[in-house]
């Protein structure tokens, strides 16, 4: 790899999926850009969700129903749970913001890390006092001891906890044993299992089923990764119909728009694009793994969702430019990862050939 300067680029961005920070950079257009570093299935939105969208385009004449009750119907009878249980959001992060609203008014918030960056914004927005636990060891899933005086074997817990399952970026898998224990520690447990969708049911370690049992459970999904709409934006909370109707006392009116609430009952009524993605996964990312692990500086974790966090010996910054300019391709540094910093990056496990395709970069480039 050739040394070059990024001080004419533009400013790095926080979040992967930038199509324009990478093109500029490339001197590309941002469709000739293969992009390894927004972890969305490759295979593209089902077919029922565009039928959706196009049938559903009149009723942008109209507001949408503010409780959206058809939506929370097919939601509730996704997960087998009571529709009061259930609240859309404009994606995952809205319902984050509010999330973080509570925990903030707790004297503490326990982060394991590293972890995703929009955590933080949330968080610091309402002024949380975080505290950083860092993983015991990136390559396996283990939480960090989260404990605490006034927070472990106490009869009025008063932290919080924030969490993700699968966690972003190792792609660790927590087992649900693991979990239940922190929600007799604390006062407020939220795990965002934005990428569980990605799994099976009968390999899924969601605490779905544990919010019933437990008030101060909130579990947050995302609809935007696993059926590639990330522009719609549309994720839901589940939690207890208290915390829920707080919420909504606060928020915008209608901010899930009409399109969006439909695509997502098309969706999670895709029992077939489902079974399809479930079927993709393993194989892809067995192929990316092995092909990665197959050059002597780089060294891939073997997570369970659809990206790979990968260790570099040399710069990550130069080897993302150089796969750019000479391959258009993207993957996502770990610069928004103080923890991880420069030695990281993580790439999303595409199609078997386009995945191929980052295997020769990385051959040109090493």
């Amino acid at each position: 790899m050739k040394p070059s300067s990024l001080s004419s680029a533009p400013a790095r961005p926080s979040h992967g999926g930038n199509l324009a920070w990478a093109a500029a950079l490339a001197g590309c257009s941002p469709t000739e850009i293969l992009d390894f570093s927004a972890s969305i299935n490759p295979l593209g939105a089902p077919a029922s969700v565009w039928q959706t969208l196009q049938a559903s385009l009149a009723d942008l004449r109209h507001y949408p129903d503010p409780s959206y009750l058809t939506l929370r119907q097919a939601l509730s009878q996704y997960h087998d749970l009571p529709i009061e249980w259930i609240l859309p959001g404009n994606g995952s992060a809205e319902l984050l913001t509010w999330v973080s609203r509570e925990l903030a008014a707790l004297p503490q918030v326990f982060l394991p890390t590293p972890a995703f960056g929009d955590y933080f914004r949330a968080l610091k927005a309402f002024n949380a006092t975080i505290v950083p636990q860092l993983l015991p060891d990136l390559g396996k899933p283990i939480l960090p001891p989260l404990a605490a005086p006034g927070c472990q074997n106490s009869a009025k817990p008063q932290a919080g906890c924030l969490i993700n399952n699968p966690h972003n970026p190792t792609g660790c898998l927590f087992p649900i044993d693991t979990l239940r224990p922190l929600l007799d520690r604390f006062a407020l447990v939220v795990v965002d299992e934005a990428f569980m969708d990605f799994l099976s049911p009968t390999d899924q370690q969601s605490l779905v089923t544990a919010v019933v049992d437990y008030p101060n459970l909130v579990i947050l999904r995302s609809l935007t990764k696993f059926y590639s709409l990330p522009g719609l934006r549309l994720g839901y909370a589940i939690a207890h119909p208290d915390r829920l109707q707080r919420w909504q006392s606060w928020r915008d009116p209608w901010s899930v728009n009409s399109l969006a609430a439909a695509a997502a009952i098309a969706c999670i009524q895709d029992h077939r694009f489902q079974q399809i993605t479930w079927n993709w996964l393993p194989p892809a990312r067995s192929q990316l793994f092995d092909g990665i692990a197959g050059f002597e500086p780089l060294q891939p974790y073997a997570g369970q969702a659809n990206f790979l966090l990968v260790r570099c010996q040399t710069a990550v910054s130069q080897l993302q430019q150089d796969l750019l300019m000479r391959h258009r391709v993207l993957i996502r540094d770990c610069l928004s990862f103080p923890e991880l910093g420069e030695t990281y990056f993580r790439v999303a496990v595409r199609t078997e050939t386009e995945n191929q395709r980052l295997l020769d970069g990385l051959a040109d480039v090493f």
